[in-house]
């Protein structure tokens, strides 16, 4: 009984993504602190759920949260919709047809999305077809052109989370990394966050008025002050190239006798040395001497862990 009321509580979250806990008790039959007991237990298996109370309060699960894609394969997809559509012509039952229509918009909204601007096209997913960050990328592409508030889950560089309302204006590709800048209602000002750092995204219900803006009005070092700069000379062997012209951009590279040197201003923090590391030496650091030491300390303490 338990987890078929939970199961039943989740598709609905799903088909309505905000419900309230008194609805849920009253349609299954449940008491309200047992419907509590039963989101806290989803979200602990890891579903993004938030619970808001008061007036305007409800049970929100995530936008970019779907169901695995297993739980459905295609040929299943395909034969669920072939019998209720069968069904449905034999049958005049409201319920059967309410089933088909629910099924076919999740198998549309299920479909990865491509941002088409113009002549360009913009794949936001990964290699492998990793749904879930497609799935944020759609959402924040959403809240974008929609002028739609955001309540995000954003984990911060140290592990923390917070949760904020964002209003997202624009979206930016930088260093092969998206990001989303947008007035933040929890520090009352306008912030660049990481997509790849949303751990949720919901929609609030909410539209905002977009402020105007141009591209001088977007801090593209991202509050990095320059202490947090350094300038770097790195020298690429060639058969690095086409991996480091992709993370440096083929602008900043130059040949310079059997190799290649490129010089360029990048953060100053942890993963700088581990994207280093991870050309394996074939991209060396000429300059400057300190975070050349830092690369090997990093080396000599991986060869001592193995």
């Amino acid at each position: 009984m338990k987890y078929n009321v939970m199961l039943k509580i989740l598709m609905l979250l799903l088909q309505r993504r905000k419900v309230t806990a008194t609805e849920i008790a009253r349609r299954y039959e449940v008491s309200v602190r047992s419907v509590y007991r039963y989101i806290e237990e989803l979200t602990v298996c890891g579903v993004p759920i938030d619970v808001a109370r008061g007036r305007y309060g409800g049970i929100t699960v995530a936008d970019t949260f779907r169901l695995p894609t297993g739980y459905f394969t295609r040929e299943e997809y395909a034969a669920t919709l072939n019998a209720l559509d069968a069904m449905a012509s034999q049958i005049s039952d409201e319920s059967v047809i309410s089933a088909k229509e629910k099924l076919e918009s999740r198998q549309k909204i299920e479909k990865l999305e491509l941002s088409v601007c113009g002549n360009v096209i913009v794949d936001g997913g990964a290699w492998g077809g990793n749904v879930k960050f497609s799935e944020k990328m759609r959402v924040c592409e959403q809240a974008v052109n929609d002028s739609k508030s955001l309540l995000i889950d954003y984990i911060s560089r140290g592990g923390k989370h917070s949760k904020r309302i964002i209003d997202p204006h624009v979206l930016i590709l930088k260093q092969n990394v998206w990001y989303v800048w947008a007035f933040c209602h929890t520090k009352q000002e306008f912030r660049t966050f990481k997509i790849g750092r949303i751990k949720s995204a919901a929609f609030t219900g909410k539209n905002f008025k977009k402020k105007e803006f141009t591209r001088d009005d977007i801090d593209l070092n991202f509050k990095h002050s320059d202490d947090e700069l350094i300038e770097v000379t790195f020298i690429i062997e060639k058969s690095s190239l086409p991996d480091a012209e992709e993370w440096l951009g083929i602008d900043n590279i130059e040949p310079r006798g059997n190799g290649f040197v490129a010089t360029l201003t990048l953060p100053n923090d942890d993963t700088l040395v581990n994207k280093i590391l991870s050309y394996g030496g074939a991209v060396k650091v000429g300059s400057p001497t300190e975070l050349k030491d830092k690369v090997k300390a990093a080396a000599r303490k991986i060869a001592e862990d193995i």
